[in-house]
C-alpha cells in the first residue's frame, strides 16, 4: 500500500507578466502557499515513515529559499512570464534534482496557491 505524505509552505515573492494586458502586467507580490506530496510504502521498520516530515523540508527549503523575498522575473527560467504554471514545473524540477535516484519514494504532487483562491498543480 503506498501511502502520499504531504507538508504546505508559505514565501513572498514580486512578479509581472510581461505583455500581459491586465493588472498582472505591472509589478505586484503576493503570498504563495506551497503544498507538495511524495508518495511511497511505509518503510518495514519501527517508524514505519514513508518520509519523515523534516526530511521533506530539506528536500524543499532550498527551493522556496530561492523564491522568497525575490522578483521571479530574475529567474531565468521564467524572466517574462513567471506564472503559476511556469513555477509549478520549475519547483518540480528543482525538487526532483534533490532527490536521490535510490530514494523509496517519489514526488507526487505540487500545488501552488497564487492567491487564497486560485492554483496550478502538477500530479505524477
Amino acid at each position: 500500500m503506498e501511502i502520499t505524505v504531504v507538508k504546505e509552505f508559505t514565501f513572498d515573492s514580486a512578479h509581472f507578466l510581461t505583455g500581459y494586458d491586465g493588472p498582472c502586467g505591472t509589478l505586484h507580490g503576493h503570498t504563495y502557499r506551497l503544498r507538495v506530496g511524495f508518495c511511497g510504502k511505509p518503510s518495514q521498520f519501527e517508524d514505519s515513515m514513508v518520509l519523515d516530515f523534516a526530511d521533506i523540508k530539506k528536500l524543499v527549503q532550498p527551493v522556496i529559499d530561492q523564491l522568497d523575498h525575490t522578483c521571479l522575473n530574475t529567474i531565468p527560467e521564467f524572466p517574462y512570464i513567471p506564472t503559476a504554471e511556469k513555477m509549478v514545473g520549475w519547483i518540480c524540477k528543482e525538487i526532483i534534482n534533490q532527490m536521490d535516484s535510490r530514494m523509496k519514494f517519489y514526488l507526487s504532487f505540487v500545488r501552488l496557491w497564487e492567491t487564497p483562491t486560485s492554483y496550478a498543480e502538477w500530479r505524477a
